[in-house]
């Protein structure tokens, strides 16, 4: 395993620290944005748990039997729970069914096969239906000695009330933009290119990270460029909707279509210009078009509804809100 990153490492010692003085809870809830490490940590810790002669570091000693088992994704008293298969079997299940929470709720009952600890890692927790979330929150009711739950969550604020307050929490931030820079020089980025990647990700390293490696800035530059242009009329909003819904990226031209109506929306509160985007004139309208093309997003995952036709509909918003503004200065 690779390094880890600084804000990694402040929560997994933070963690070491609190079970070292006896003060770890049975069950951690690990909150924060995504692509921060959340998973890594959860893995290191569910680890250093499960090992029977941790180092004076106090991490996993990695020699042990349980290291073993645990590197090998074999030890018997570990689970991990996410998607699993639909019925048909032809694809992963969108959410965390209560069947997985029943056989984990029977897991913890038995006695671990190698005597020591039993661990369970849950990821993503935010994507436990009702019934499961019902079903976990028996769980954590029955805490035993040496059983530990660990929760991994990029919207914490999705769990219900009831599980979240039975959790330790341990949170990952944004780390200063010094910090984020140096990690990612560390990782092999220019200083150019990180900086550009760093703004586009509001300071979020791991994001900037995942961008770089995937080229993934050069498609939030087309979709600027593809606003612009339907603002101007180059671009007819059909068009662009199924351009924009015609491959696999579409989910993340939606993301950057409404992160770039917010820095336009932060660049009219603190009155300065957007850069490289025209903004229509209208506050309100701005803001609810934001809103609309967020909606847009989440909404991908129902394969049922027509996206092209809703999508086309907030293109042509777009362009409408630059007419607006043509007209109202035609008017003066």
């Amino acid at each position: 395993m690779s390094p880890l990153a600084p804000w990694q490492q402040r929560v997994l010692d933070k963690a070491l620290a609190s079970l070292a003085e006896g003060r770890l809870g049975h069950a951690l809830l690990l909150v924060g944005p995504e692509r921060l490490g959340k998973q890594a940590v959860a893995e290191l810790l569910s680890k250093r748990l499960l090992c029977a002669s941790p180092g004076a570091d106090g991490l996993a000693c990695g020699r042990c039997r349980g290291c073993q088992l645990f590197a090998a994704g074999t030890h018997p008293d570990f689970r991990g729970v996410s998607f699993i298969p639909n019925e048909k079997g032809d694809k992963l299940r969108s959410e965390i069914v209560v069947d997985q929470m029943r056989e984990l709720g029977q897991w913890f009952a038995l006695t671990p096969q190698l005597g020591g600890a039993q661990v369970a890692l849950i990821h993503p927790a935010h994507a436990l239906n009702t019934a499961a979330a019902n079903a976990l929150l028996k769980t954590l009711e029955e805490p035993a000695p040496g059983r530990y739950l660990l929760l991994v969550s990029d919207r914490a604020g999705v769990l219900p009330a009831t599980i979240r307050s039975r959790c330790q929490r341990l949170e990952f931030r944004l780390p200063a933009r010094g910090e984020s820079e140096a990690w990612l020089r560390s990782q092999g980025h220019g200083p150019q290119a990180l900086a550009k990647a760093l703004d586009a990700a509001r300071g979020h390293p791991g994001l900037a990270a995942h961008w770089l490696e995937g080229g993934s800035l050069a498609l939030r530059n087309e979709v600027q460029a593809d606003l612009n242009a339907l603002a101007d009329g180059r671009k007819p909003p059909v068009e662009l909707a199924q351009a924009w819904l015609g491959d696999d990226h579409a989910a993340l031209r939606l993301r950057f279509a409404a992160e770039l109506a917010l820095d336009g929306i932060s660049a009219r509160l603190a009155g300065t210009p957007a850069p490289g985007l025209t903004l229509p004139g209208d506050f309100q309208k701005l803001s609810a078009w934001f809103d609309g093309i967020n909606r847009a997003r989440d909404q991908l995952r129902v394969p049922a509804l027509r996206h092209d036709l809703a999508l086309a509909a907030l293109l042509l918003e777009w362009r409408s809100m630059f007419k607006d503004t043509e007209a109202a200065r035609a008017g003066r």
